[in-house]
């Protein structure tokens, strides 16, 4: 096993014990007590988990070890539920999916009901949304953390190895040219990569970032299956984007 899956299954084992040790996970991983707490090291310098003698514990344990679950929406939110309803929409039972950070994806993830699903993702709040259900399969893509999200090669590295069937994509810009923008040149790798291995891609914006770009560009918009908006985006704006290819639901 390598050390991304290694990280995974103790990040999954945590969230769901809230706490293990390391005779424990060297069982149940086929691995050496060595290799253990250097994996523990590691996830400990991820601000993750706490090393405890014996063992490690969440970082937060009141909050299922991470970061608090219920982070406001603080712009507009209802147009981020509306979106969230007409994402969960798309997701069915058995679906293999991964979540990108964000504000919305975080809606989508309350918005999913506790059933069979496989998800991915490498934010923080959104493992924190969906520990509870426990028929959702989780995986955490290993990787440092940038404020709430996983970034760095490995997790994009480990995503390009995945069968994803739907992506639902945060940006901070969406622009006929320019495509999606966001300005952390930390997240491009695993933006990029969920983009370039899922079957479909749907980026999830709010219509106030239409028209918008940010520094860096992570996707065009002719490799998008659609645009998920809310019914604020004016016609006019909504046919501009049909007339480069992109479908836009609405």
């Amino acid at each position: 096993m390598n050390p991304i899956r290694r990280y995974e299954k103790i990040m999954e084992y945590l969230l769901t014990e809230k706490e293990v040790t390391v005779a424990e996970l060297s069982e149940r991983l086929e691995v050496t007590g060595k290799t253990i707490r250097e994996d523990l090291s590691k996830l400990e310098e991820q601000g993750l988990i706490t090393r405890v003698h014996g063992g490690a514990v969440l970082a937060q344990k009141d909050h299922f070890g991470i970061l608090p679950s219920q982070e406001p929406l603080t712009k507009h939110a209802d147009e981020k539920l509306e979106i969230a309803q007409k994402a969960a929409a798309c997701i069915h039972p058995g679906d293999i999916v991964a979540l990108d950070g964000g504000s919305t994806t975080l809606e989508i993830a309350r918005q999913l009901q506790n059933e069979s699903l496989t998800v991915i993702t490498n934010d923080v709040y959104i493992i924190s949304e969906l520990a509870p259900k426990n028929n959702i399969r989780l995986v955490v893509p290993g990787g440092y953390r940038v404020r709430n999200m996983l970034a760095g090669p490995e997790g994009a590295a480990y995503v390009r190895q995945l069968n994803i069937q739907k992506a639902f994509i945060s940006a901070t810009g969406v622009h006929p040219e320019h495509g999606l923008s966001i300005y952390t040149g930390d997240l491009l790798d695993f933006k990029r990569a969920l983009v370039e291995t899922s079957r479909e891609v749907y980026a999830v914006v709010d219509h106030h970032k239409f028209g918008q770009t940010a520094l860096r560009t992570f996707a065009s918009l002719k490799e998008l299956t659609a645009i998920i908006t809310d019914r604020g985006l004016e016609a006019a704006t909504a046919a501009a984007y049909l007339e480069t290819g992109v479908s836009i639901m609405q």
